[in-house]
Parts: C-alpha cells; structure tokens; sequence
C-alpha cells in the first residue's frame, strides 16, 4: 500500500531537513509541488507501484493554498494512508534564521509594493495567516529549540508510526524557553523538588539513575505523575473519539532537563501499551543526534 507523507509549514521552520531525511530512509521526494498536481501525482504514484512518496507543499504554491485541506480530506476519504507533518517555529527564531541564511523570504516579491521590499516579519505573518486552516488540523512541530539531528529523529519516529490508532506522544520542555507550540496538554511539573540544586545531579538527566533514585524518593513526584497518568487514563479515549490523529502532552520544568525529562520517562513506561507511543525532549539530552 502506498504511504504518503506531505510536509508543509513556515518557510525556515526546516522542512527541506524533513524531506532529505526522508529520502534517505528511501522515500520518492518532491519539493514545491503545486496543489492541483497532488492528487494526479499520488494516483501515478501508486499506479507505478511505488511504496512511500514525500511531498513538500508550502507557501510558495499561490493562489492554491486555499485547496490544499480540501484535497486532503478527498484523498483520506479515498482510502489514501497520508500523513501531514505540519512544520512551525516561532518569529524570533524564524527572524534569527534568515538573518544566518540571508534567504529572502518567498513571499517578499508578492508584497512588494512600488518597488519597496516588505519587512521580514510583514511576510512571516501573512504566511501565517495562509496556512492557518493547514495548521490547525495537522500534526505540528515546533523546531524553535531543536537541532537539525533531533528534527531528523523525530520525523523518523513518526512516518514510523502506524497511523491508527491515535499517536500519543510525551515531550519534555524548558519554560525558560517557552511552551513548545506543538504541545496538546501541557503539565507544569515545575513544584517537584529540583534536582539541579544538588551538585552531584546538576551534570546529569532524567533518563540518569542517580536522578531518578533522587526523584522518586519524592512522595509528591509519584503523585504527580500518578495524577496525570488518571487524567490520561480518563480522557484518552474521548480524545480518540474526536477522530484525533495525534495527542502530544508536553511535561515542562525550568530547564527541561530533569524533572520533565523523568517524568516523560516514567509516563511512557506507564502507557508503553499503547501503540503507537512516541517520546521527545526538547531539550538536546548527551545521547541525542547533534
């Protein structure tokens, strides 16, 4: 059966580090494909038999963005496996990003005006507000913090994933770097005792056994985690029930390195019988792709 994958976002949010990673894990890509083309390519697509196709569709198709969510719902009602990986970063980052790259943006020529250039952030909000309805009812990732390693990782874990049932996914955060966009339920597990305060603990992460010995020794740090498993246990199916393809529950602490991140951990232990599950931490932990 034909797997489709269509990669979408915020130009510099870094789908063109989705779409190689994806053509390195044998995927037939194809990059800035107009939106009336896609369901005529699918359909050659399977017709030639092949397995999995990539597609990058983005702000740069004008006039068609409009369709794009439309032809989607036509194409699942169809029978087609297609999954939607939406590609976001906030402006800052964004901003920070073409300043490195020194990449016009793609929508600069069609706002100028009288032969005077838009600002940057006049085109990354108009752009905003074209994918919006995209956004909305698609599979988000937020790359402000990540490395292009971690990206890599992350697509490959979810074009892994089976599509049905829903993909639950725990994402550890840092609040001083803000509440990841791409979060569905965030849990502030800020109160726990902090482990950075300790000297011996500080160098080390959640996923570490000394951190996590120290952690559970806490009475408040198991009821917390048994609070959210109940809340999860409860509402879980309701979720499902909402035709939801994916529920990410993102767990953050100030530095998103080890309250957060054991937290993640000992969640996943806890719904390891659900497939599929995926597990994220923002924060780039020592044994993670650079």
């Amino acid at each position: 059966m034909l797997s489709v994958v269509l990669i979408t976002g915020i130009s510099g949010s870094g789908k063109s580090v989705a779409l190689r990673m994806l053509e390195d894990a044998s995927y037939t890509c194809i990059d800035n494909l107009p939106v009336r083309f896609l369901s005529e390519f699918v359909a050659g697509a399977r017709d030639d038999g092949l397995e999995r196709v990539a597609i990058a569709i983005d702000v740069r198709s004008p006039g068609e963005l409009a369709e794009l969510p439309g032809v989607l719902t036509a194409m699942r009602a169809m029978g087609t496996s297609l999954r939607v990986i939406f590609l976001d970063a906030n402006t800052n980052t964004l901003a920070q990003r073409y300043s490195e790259s020194r990449r016009r943006h793609p929508l600069t020529d069609r706002l100028s005006r009288g032969g005077q250039a838009p600002s940057l952030l006049d085109c990354i909000s108009l752009e905003r507000d074209l994918l919006a309805p995209l956004r909305e009812q698609e599979h988000v990732i937020d790359t402000s913090d990540l490395t292009p390693g971690q990206l890599r990782a992350w697509i490959r874990d979810l074009v892994q994933a089976d599509r049905p049932p829903l993909v639950l996914t725990f994402e550890s955060f840092a609040y001083k770097r803000g509440v990841p966009s791409d979060a569905d339920l965030v849990f502030d597990v800020r109160c726990l005792p902090n482990p950075y305060y300790d000297r011996t603990l500080r160098p080390l992460t959640g996923r570490d056994e000394p951190v996590a010995t120290w952690l559970a020794s806490f009475d408040i740090v198991g009821r917390m985690i048994d609070d959210i498993t109940d809340y999860l246990r409860r509402w879980l199916p309701q979720y499902t029930q909402d035709t939801r393809n994916y529920l990410t529950v993102g767990i953050g602490c100030t530095g998103g390195q080890h309250r957060s991140v054991y937290v993640v951990e000992q969640l996943a232990k806890r719904f390891s019988d659900h497939d599929p599950l995926l597990v994220r931490h923002r924060t780039q932990l020592p044994d993670e792709p650079q």
